[in-house]
Protein backbone atom coordinates (compact mmCIF):
# COMPACT_ATOMS: atom_id res chain seq x y z
CA UNK A 1 0.00 0.00 0.00
CA UNK A 2 2.71 2.23 0.60
CA UNK A 3 3.89 1.88 -2.96
CA UNK A 4 0.38 2.46 -3.84
CA UNK A 5 0.00 5.62 -2.02
CA UNK A 6 3.61 6.92 -3.28
CA UNK A 7 2.03 6.69 -7.12
CA UNK A 8 -0.93 8.53 -6.33
CA UNK A 9 1.37 11.69 -5.44
CA UNK A 10 2.55 11.70 -9.18
CA UNK A 11 -1.16 12.51 -9.97
CA UNK A 12 -0.58 15.91 -8.36
CA UNK A 13 -2.07 18.59 -9.32
CA UNK A 14 -2.77 17.29 -12.82
CA UNK A 15 -5.42 14.57 -11.68
CA UNK A 16 -7.95 18.01 -10.36
CA UNK A 17 -10.61 18.12 -10.23
CA UNK A 18 -10.85 14.02 -9.27
CA UNK A 19 -8.24 12.81 -6.75
CA UNK A 20 -5.00 11.66 -7.21
CA UNK A 21 -5.08 8.07 -6.85
CA UNK A 22 -2.49 5.16 -7.29
CA UNK A 23 -3.11 1.46 -8.02
CA UNK A 24 -0.97 -1.45 -7.65
CA UNK A 25 -1.65 -4.92 -9.33
CA UNK A 26 0.67 -7.68 -7.69
CA UNK A 27 0.54 -11.55 -8.06
CA UNK A 28 2.54 -14.46 -7.29
CA UNK A 29 4.72 -12.20 -4.95
CA UNK A 30 5.68 -10.06 -7.89
CA UNK A 31 4.17 -6.49 -9.04
CA UNK A 32 2.53 -7.04 -12.51
CA UNK A 33 1.38 -3.00 -13.50
CA UNK A 34 0.83 0.22 -11.49
CA UNK A 35 -0.96 3.29 -12.35
CA UNK A 36 -2.24 6.59 -11.30
CA UNK A 37 -4.58 9.15 -11.98
CA UNK A 38 -3.86 11.05 -15.35
CA UNK A 39 -3.81 14.67 -15.88
CA UNK A 40 -7.46 15.88 -16.21
CA UNK A 41 -8.41 13.29 -13.88
CA UNK A 42 -8.94 9.93 -16.45
CA UNK A 43 -8.06 7.18 -16.95
CA UNK A 44 -8.45 6.52 -13.32
CA UNK A 45 -5.52 4.42 -11.93
CA UNK A 46 -7.10 1.49 -11.67
CA UNK A 47 -8.16 1.88 -15.14
CA UNK A 48 -4.04 2.71 -15.86
CA UNK A 49 -2.85 -0.13 -14.03
CA UNK A 50 -5.23 -2.77 -15.11
CA UNK A 51 -4.45 -1.91 -18.81
CA UNK A 52 -0.96 -2.33 -18.24
CA UNK A 53 -1.33 -6.05 -16.54
CA UNK A 54 -3.95 -6.94 -19.22
CA UNK A 55 -4.32 -10.89 -18.60
CA UNK A 56 -2.11 -10.74 -15.23
CA UNK A 57 -4.81 -8.96 -13.16
CA UNK A 58 -7.28 -12.39 -13.17
CA UNK A 59 -6.34 -13.82 -9.57
CA UNK A 60 -4.19 -11.08 -8.40
CA UNK A 61 -4.44 -8.04 -6.07
CA UNK A 62 -4.79 -5.00 -6.57
CA UNK A 63 -4.13 -1.93 -3.90
CA UNK A 64 -5.45 1.17 -4.70
CA UNK A 65 -5.12 4.31 -2.30
CA UNK A 66 -8.85 5.38 -2.37
CA UNK A 67 -12.08 3.19 -2.44
CA UNK A 68 -12.61 2.29 -6.09
CA UNK A 69 -15.80 4.58 -7.71
CA UNK A 70 -18.87 3.39 -8.62
CA UNK A 71 -20.24 5.22 -10.85
CA UNK A 72 -20.13 5.74 -14.73
CA UNK A 73 -19.57 8.50 -16.30
CA UNK A 74 -19.41 9.57 -20.11
CA UNK A 75 -15.67 9.50 -19.47
CA UNK A 76 -15.24 5.94 -18.68
CA UNK A 77 -16.65 3.12 -16.19
CA UNK A 78 -16.67 2.50 -13.13
CA UNK A 79 -13.37 1.21 -11.44
CA UNK A 80 -15.28 -1.28 -9.04
CA UNK A 81 -17.08 -2.53 -12.18
CA UNK A 82 -13.50 -2.84 -14.09
CA UNK A 83 -11.82 -4.45 -11.32
CA UNK A 84 -14.40 -7.10 -11.39
CA UNK A 85 -14.54 -7.72 -15.02
CA UNK A 86 -10.76 -8.26 -15.02
CA UNK A 87 -10.65 -10.57 -12.63
CA UNK A 88 -9.01 -9.87 -9.60
CA UNK A 89 -9.32 -11.77 -6.71
CA UNK A 90 -8.98 -9.50 -3.79
CA UNK A 91 -8.72 -5.16 -3.73
CA UNK A 92 -6.85 -3.47 -0.61
CA UNK A 93 -7.93 -0.37 -0.07
CA UNK A 94 -6.47 2.76 1.69
CA UNK A 95 -9.24 5.39 2.40
CA UNK A 96 -12.85 5.04 1.43
CA UNK A 97 -14.08 7.83 -0.68
CA UNK A 98 -16.03 10.30 0.56
CA UNK A 99 -18.13 11.19 -2.53
CA UNK A 100 -21.44 10.50 -1.99
CA UNK A 101 -21.91 8.65 -4.96
CA UNK A 102 -19.55 6.01 -4.51
CA UNK A 103 -18.87 6.31 -0.10
CA UNK A 104 -19.22 2.19 0.51
CA UNK A 105 -20.67 1.26 -2.76
CA UNK A 106 -17.97 0.42 -4.28
CA UNK A 107 -16.78 -1.62 -1.56
CA UNK A 108 -20.33 -3.10 -1.56
CA UNK A 109 -20.03 -4.01 -5.43
CA UNK A 110 -16.70 -5.43 -5.00
CA UNK A 111 -17.61 -7.93 -2.28
CA UNK A 112 -21.12 -8.58 -3.86
CA UNK A 113 -18.93 -9.85 -6.93
CA UNK A 114 -17.40 -12.41 -4.28
CA UNK A 115 -14.37 -10.38 -4.15
CA UNK A 116 -12.41 -10.28 -1.01
CA UNK A 117 -12.50 -6.59 0.14
CA UNK A 118 -9.71 -5.11 2.82
CA UNK A 119 -9.98 -1.39 4.06
CA UNK A 120 -8.76 1.17 6.19
CA UNK A 121 -5.16 0.13 5.38
CA UNK A 122 -2.77 3.21 5.56
CA UNK A 123 -5.79 5.59 5.42
CA UNK A 124 -4.35 8.52 7.22
CA UNK A 125 -1.15 8.23 4.86
CA UNK A 126 -3.42 8.20 1.71
CA UNK A 127 -5.45 11.06 3.27
CA UNK A 128 -2.46 13.27 3.03
CA UNK A 129 -1.47 12.41 -0.26
CA UNK A 130 -4.57 13.47 -1.45
CA UNK A 131 -4.59 16.40 0.45
CA UNK A 132 -5.70 19.15 -1.91
CA UNK A 133 -8.55 17.29 -2.98
CA UNK A 134 -9.50 16.07 0.60
CA UNK A 135 -9.43 19.40 1.74
CA UNK A 136 -11.62 20.81 -1.00
CA UNK A 137 -13.84 17.68 -1.06
CA UNK A 138 -14.67 17.58 2.89
CA UNK A 139 -14.28 21.47 3.16
CA UNK A 140 -14.83 23.54 0.30
CA UNK A 141 -11.78 25.22 -0.10
CA UNK A 142 -8.41 24.60 -1.44
CA UNK A 143 -5.10 23.07 0.48
CA UNK A 144 -2.98 25.94 1.28
CA UNK A 145 1.00 25.57 1.53
CA UNK A 146 2.96 28.38 2.76
CA UNK A 147 6.65 29.20 1.91
CA UNK A 148 8.60 31.35 4.37
CA UNK A 149 12.31 31.67 3.54
CA UNK A 150 14.40 33.62 6.06
CA UNK A 151 17.74 34.13 7.64
CA UNK A 152 18.36 32.69 11.13
CA UNK A 153 17.49 35.61 12.93
CA UNK A 154 13.39 35.74 11.01
CA UNK A 155 14.03 37.97 7.89
CA UNK A 156 13.04 37.70 4.40
CA UNK A 157 14.88 40.79 2.78
CA UNK A 158 17.30 43.26 4.22
CA UNK A 159 15.88 46.50 4.99
CA UNK A 160 16.05 48.18 1.45
CA UNK A 161 13.59 44.87 0.34
CA UNK A 162 16.62 42.79 -1.15
CA UNK A 163 16.07 39.25 -1.07
CA UNK A 164 17.62 37.48 -3.79
CA UNK A 165 19.14 35.49 -2.81
CA UNK A 166 18.57 34.07 0.86
CA UNK A 167 18.47 30.54 0.66
CA UNK A 168 21.18 28.42 -1.99
CA UNK A 169 20.77 26.70 -5.35
CA UNK A 170 19.06 23.27 -3.50
CA UNK A 171 17.06 25.00 -1.62
CA UNK A 172 15.39 27.22 -4.70
CA UNK A 173 15.61 24.31 -6.62
CA UNK A 174 13.30 22.30 -3.96
CA UNK A 175 11.06 25.01 -3.72
CA UNK A 176 10.37 25.27 -7.61
CA UNK A 177 9.44 21.46 -6.82
CA UNK A 178 6.53 22.76 -4.89
CA UNK A 179 5.81 25.15 -7.60
CA UNK A 180 5.29 22.33 -9.75
CA UNK A 181 3.19 20.20 -7.18
CA UNK A 182 0.37 23.03 -6.93
CA UNK A 183 -2.26 24.46 -9.28
CA UNK A 184 -1.54 28.19 -8.44
CA UNK A 185 0.60 30.17 -6.47
CA UNK A 186 0.19 33.63 -4.98
CA UNK A 187 2.15 36.47 -3.61
CA UNK A 188 1.27 40.20 -2.12
CA UNK A 189 1.52 43.45 -4.59
CA UNK A 190 4.47 44.09 -2.44
CA UNK A 191 5.96 41.07 -3.64
CA UNK A 192 5.05 42.20 -6.85
CA UNK A 193 5.87 45.95 -7.39
CA UNK A 194 9.23 45.10 -5.47
CA UNK A 195 10.12 41.99 -6.93
CA UNK A 196 8.41 41.14 -10.88
CA UNK A 197 8.41 37.39 -9.90
CA UNK A 198 7.66 35.42 -12.96
CA UNK A 199 6.65 32.18 -10.43
CA UNK A 200 7.00 29.62 -13.06
CA UNK A 201 8.90 26.25 -12.86
CA UNK A 202 12.59 26.58 -13.73
CA UNK A 203 13.51 22.74 -13.69
CA UNK A 204 14.39 20.90 -16.65
CA UNK A 205 11.34 18.63 -17.94
CA UNK A 206 8.67 20.60 -15.52
CA UNK A 207 8.48 24.03 -16.98
CA UNK A 208 5.23 22.78 -18.57
CA UNK A 209 4.05 22.77 -14.86
CA UNK A 210 4.38 26.18 -13.71
CA UNK A 211 1.24 27.15 -11.56
CA UNK A 212 -1.33 29.55 -12.19
CA UNK A 213 -0.76 33.26 -10.66
CA UNK A 214 -2.81 34.87 -8.13
CA UNK A 215 -2.29 37.96 -6.82
CA UNK A 216 -3.68 39.25 -3.52
CA UNK A 217 -4.86 42.73 -4.31
CA UNK A 218 -8.35 44.71 -4.16
CA UNK A 219 -7.23 45.86 -7.16
CA UNK A 220 -6.52 44.69 -10.95
CA UNK A 221 -3.88 42.62 -11.80
CA UNK A 222 -1.86 42.50 -14.51
CA UNK A 223 -1.79 40.28 -17.29
CA UNK A 224 -1.42 36.78 -17.06
CA UNK A 225 -2.53 37.34 -13.24
CA UNK A 226 -5.52 36.50 -11.78
CA UNK A 227 -6.82 38.64 -8.39
CA UNK A 228 -8.22 37.58 -4.99
CA UNK A 229 -9.54 39.85 -3.52
CA UNK A 230 -9.04 37.80 0.00
CA UNK A 231 -7.61 34.29 1.43
CA UNK A 232 -11.39 33.18 1.50
CA UNK A 233 -11.67 33.88 -2.33
CA UNK A 234 -9.43 31.99 -4.10
CA UNK A 235 -11.45 30.39 -6.67
CA UNK A 236 -11.95 26.68 -7.97
CA UNK A 237 -8.27 25.39 -7.61
CA UNK A 238 -8.15 22.41 -5.17
CA UNK A 239 -3.66 23.47 -3.77
CA UNK A 240 -2.07 26.73 -3.78
CA UNK A 241 0.79 28.01 -2.42
CA UNK A 242 1.86 31.18 -1.04
CA UNK A 243 5.26 32.17 -1.76
CA UNK A 244 5.26 35.93 -0.65
CA UNK A 245 5.57 38.77 1.15
CA UNK A 246 5.07 39.00 4.69
CA UNK A 247 1.59 41.16 4.26
CA UNK A 248 0.20 38.02 2.20
CA UNK A 249 1.58 35.63 4.80
CA UNK A 250 0.36 37.17 7.43
CA UNK A 251 -2.99 37.46 5.65
CA UNK A 252 -3.39 33.80 5.53
CA UNK A 253 -2.62 32.61 8.91
CA UNK A 254 -4.73 35.43 9.89
CA UNK A 255 -7.46 33.93 8.39
CA UNK A 256 -6.89 30.30 9.46
CA UNK A 257 -6.63 29.24 5.97
CA UNK A 258 -2.69 27.60 6.32
CA UNK A 259 -2.74 23.77 6.13
CA UNK A 260 1.34 23.48 5.53
CA UNK A 261 3.94 25.40 6.14
CA UNK A 262 7.43 25.03 4.39
CA UNK A 263 10.00 27.00 6.21
CA UNK A 264 13.59 27.17 4.35
CA UNK A 265 16.81 28.81 6.61
CA UNK A 266 19.19 29.86 5.15
CA UNK A 267 22.55 30.16 7.90
CA UNK A 268 22.97 33.89 7.65
CA UNK A 269 22.14 36.64 9.77
CA UNK A 270 20.81 39.72 8.49
CA UNK A 271 19.69 42.36 11.28
CA UNK A 272 17.25 44.46 10.75
CA UNK A 273 15.80 43.16 8.09
CA UNK A 274 12.25 42.83 7.08
CA UNK A 275 10.35 40.21 9.20
CA UNK A 276 8.49 37.24 7.77
CA UNK A 277 5.24 38.24 9.17
CA UNK A 278 3.30 40.79 10.13
CA UNK A 279 0.48 40.56 12.52
CA UNK A 280 -1.63 37.14 12.67
CA UNK A 281 -3.95 38.37 14.98
CA UNK A 282 -2.63 36.04 17.95
CA UNK A 283 -5.03 37.46 20.54
CA UNK A 284 -2.90 34.96 23.99
CA UNK A 285 0.49 33.71 23.77
CA UNK A 286 -1.42 30.00 24.82
CA UNK A 287 -3.19 30.27 21.62
CA UNK A 288 -0.27 29.80 19.22
CA UNK A 289 0.19 26.50 20.53
CA UNK A 290 -1.13 23.33 19.63
CA UNK A 291 -1.84 24.25 16.57
CA UNK A 292 1.35 22.96 14.01
CA UNK A 293 3.11 19.37 14.10
CA UNK A 294 6.47 18.53 12.25
CA UNK A 295 6.19 16.56 9.70
CA UNK A 296 9.34 17.16 8.04
CA UNK A 297 12.70 18.07 8.48
CA UNK A 298 15.93 18.05 6.30
CA UNK A 299 19.11 19.67 5.20
CA UNK A 300 19.02 21.43 1.88
CA UNK A 301 22.97 22.20 1.19
CA UNK A 302 23.55 24.36 4.38
CA UNK A 303 20.13 25.40 4.49
CA UNK A 304 17.56 23.64 6.65
CA UNK A 305 13.92 23.04 5.89
CA UNK A 306 11.26 22.55 8.06
CA UNK A 307 8.04 20.99 6.83
CA UNK A 308 4.91 21.54 9.31
CA UNK A 309 1.48 20.26 9.07
CA UNK A 310 -2.02 21.94 10.54
CA UNK A 311 -2.47 19.98 13.75
CA UNK A 312 -6.27 20.51 13.60
CA UNK A 313 -9.02 19.93 10.82
CA UNK A 314 -10.96 22.72 9.68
Amino acid sequence: MAVAVALSRRGRPGSAPNPNVGCLIVKDGKIRARGWTQPGGRPHAEAVALAAAGAAARGATAYVSLEPCAHASARGPACSDALIAAGVARVVIAAQDPDPRTDGAGIARLQDAGIEVVFNVMAAEARRAMAPWWTRRMHGRPFVTLKLATSLDGCIARADGTSRWITGDRARAHGHLERAGHQAILVGRGTLDADAPSLDVRLPGLEARSPKKLLLTRGAAPAGWTAVASPQAIGDVDSLLVEGGAGAASAFLAADRVDRLLLYRAPILIGGGRAALGDIGLADLADAHGRWRLADSRMLGSDRLDVYERAREG
